[in-house]
Formats: structure tokens, C-alpha cells, sequence
């Protein structure tokens, strides 16, 4: 998976920075024009002061006049004001990238969720399109289509689910309250994936340890079986398998594998993959914008486990996702 190595700067980038920039002028303006009126009026003072009749004037007894050289002290007002304009300006900027930082971030988080939704809602709407297809040459047939309308049913429900999730991305890690059997949720997803694989030949198995059990959202599982699962469908061969197993891990965790029979990994480091918009160089016709993997990643450390290339050859490529039992 090659990614592109200098990502054009974005505009918001630009229009977050042109802001800073605009807001530092408009600070360093203001301040500009407050110390050339405190220079103006101490000038001013000192000129009024500095007259040769004040000077002749002997001074009562007991007290002292010092005398200060008028230009001296010009030339210092005028090197002082000048000073604070530039510690004004250097101030400014420093305030307007800080007043602008929420901006950015808030920029980034909308861009952000934009795109994990485009893609998080692209392979349920594919698969409830595939069940669609098939509901109808049911219907054509003259077959029972109650089945495939239950499973429509749970499709669209999953997929309110994936939504929910998605809105609540941003807040706290929220585990289920109660433990259920990942089977429960695995099975019926890569039953759903099969539709995506079945005009390719791509054929789907599934080894599940029926007592490994989590507290993760279920909508969250689904959506990792659904990434790692689709992406190794697209890379799979026509024909050819892709093994989904789970099973117990170190002690706590259990892990979820995914194995292709591709090409492996070409032109990308296994470290990189996970990175947001990356892709491989194997041939495979690119259905997604290289998001799929990096919401996994950022799945698993919200919830405190892990996901890794843990074997990549021309033989095949195999993700493992290592996710907290209950």
C-alpha cells in the first residue's frame, strides 16, 4: 500500500492559518497605535520640560534637579517604543495561534467523522444493496423471501448501530454492561460479507471459540469484523479463500484474525498500513480511500487493545486485532 508521501496542505490548514495571521495584525495594530500615542505624549512632555527657562531657574534650597539630555531621552522612547511594537507583535501571534487552535481542532474532528462515515457506511449500504438484489430474484422466482427479509431487517438495524457508534466516537471509552459471546456478532457479520465475496469466489470461512466473550460495543466489533473483513476481500484473489478466526489470547484479551490469500503487502511498510488514506500497489481495484484499516486501528486503542500485520508474504496477508475479553 503506497502512500502518497507530501499530502497537499489542506485548506483548512490554509484558512486556519491566513485567520492567525489576520488576528496577529489586528492585535499588533492596536498596540502599535497605543504605544506611538504613550511615545507622542512622553515626547511631548519632555520637549515642554526641556525649555531653557526651566532650566535657568535655580532651584529652591534643599532641593536637586537633575538635568537629562532631551535627545537622549527622545532617541530612548523612540528605541523603547519600537521594542514593545515587536514584543506587541511576537505576543500577538503567540495569543492568535492559541485562540485559533480550538478551530483547527474542531475542523479536523468534522473532516475526520466525514470521512470515517463515508466509509464506515459504505459496506453495510453494499451488502443491504447485494440483499436487495437477491430479495428480488426471490420475488421473481416465486420463492418464500421471509428469510431474506429478516436478515434485510437486521442489515438496516446494524446499520443504525454503526451509526450510533460513529456519533459516539468522540466521547468516552463506554464498554457494553454486560459480557456477551463475540460469536454472536461475528457470525452473522462475515454471513453478511459473503454477498461481497460470492461474485468473485471469494469464499468466506469462520472458526469462532464459542467462549470467548468482551464488554466492547457490539456496533464496534461489527465494524472492525466488517473493515478487516472487506479488506481482505478486496485483496483476495478471485477464488480463493479468506480465514476469519477467533480465538483466546494472553490472558484478558482474545484476538480476531483475518487471513488473505493475496499478494501481500507491496510498496508500504506493515507499520504504514494503518495510516489514513494509505493503499497497496497489488492491482486490487480500490472500492475505499484507505480508511478502513486506520479505523480499526483507533478502535482498538480506544478500547485498550491492538491490531497488527502479523504475517505478510505473496502468499497472503494476516491482520490480527486483539481486543479486551470479559
Amino acid at each position: 500500500m503506497t502512500r502518497r508521501s507530501a499530502l497537499p496542505r489542506s485548506a483548512d490548514t490554509a484558512a486556519i492559518a491566513r485567520a492567525s495571521r489576520i488576528v496577529t495584525a489586528q492585535i499588533t495594530a492596536v498596540a502599535a497605535v497605543i504605544v506611538a500615542l504613550v511615545v507622542v505624549v512622553s515626547v511631548l512632555y519632555v520637549i515642554r520640560q526641556s525649555q531653557p527657562r526651566e532650566r535657568l531657574e535655580k532651584p529652591p534650597p534643599g532641593e536637586t534637579r537633575i538635568y537629562v539630555d532631551a535627545q537622549t531621552v527622545l532617541a530612548a522612547l523612540v528605541v523603547v517604543g519600537i521594542g514593545a511594537i515587536i514584543l506587541a507583535g511576537l505576543l500577538s501571534w503567540l495569543i492568535a495561534r492559541r485562540a485559533v487552535r480550538p478551530l483547527g481542532q474542531a475542523l479536523r474532528m468534522q473532516r475526520t467523522f466525514v470521512a470515517d462515515a463515508s466509509h464506515e457506511l459504505r459496506t453495510p449500504l453494499t451488502v443491504i444493496g447485494a440483499r436487495v438484489e437477491v430479495l428480488k430474484q426471490e420475488l421473481d422466482a416465486g420463492e418464500d423471501p421471509t428469510e431474506n427479509l429478516d436478515e434485510l431487517r437486521a442489515d438496516v438495524n446494524a446499520l443504525g448501530d454503526v451509526i450510533t457508534d460513529l456519533l459516539l466516537t468522540s466521547s468516552p471509552r463506554e464498554d457494553t454492561a454486560e459480557p456477551y459471546a463475540v460469536a454472536e456478532v461475528i457470525q452473522p457479520t462475515v454471513d453478511d460479507l459473503r454477498l461481497l465475496g460470492g461474485p468473485r469466489g471469494v469464499r468466506l470461512t469462520l472458526t469462532v471459540d464459542p467462549e470467548v466473550a468482551t464488554r466492547v460495543p457490539t456496533a464496534t466489533l461489527r465494524r472492525s469484523v466488517v473493515a478487516l473483513v472487506d479488506n481482505a476481500i478486496v485483496h483476495a484473489p478471485d477464488g480463493t479463500p479468506v480465514e476469519v478466526t477467533v480465538a483466546p489470547a494472553r490472558r484478558g484479551m482474545f484476538s480476531l484474525i483475518v487471513t488473505d490469500h493475496g499478494p501481500g503487502l507491496v510498496g508500504i511498510d506493515r507499520y504504514r498500513i494503518f495510516d489514513r488514506f494509505a493503499h497497496s500497489d497489488d492491482g486490487a481495484v480500490r472500492t475505499g480511500f484507505g480508511l478502513g484499516l486506520a479505523l480499526v486501528r483507533d478502535l482498538a486503542d480506544r478500547h485498550g487493545g491492538r491490531i497488527e500485520v502479523t504475517a505478510t508474504s505473496s502468499a497472503g496477508t494476516t491482520f490480527t486485532l486483539t481486543l479486551p475479553s470479559a
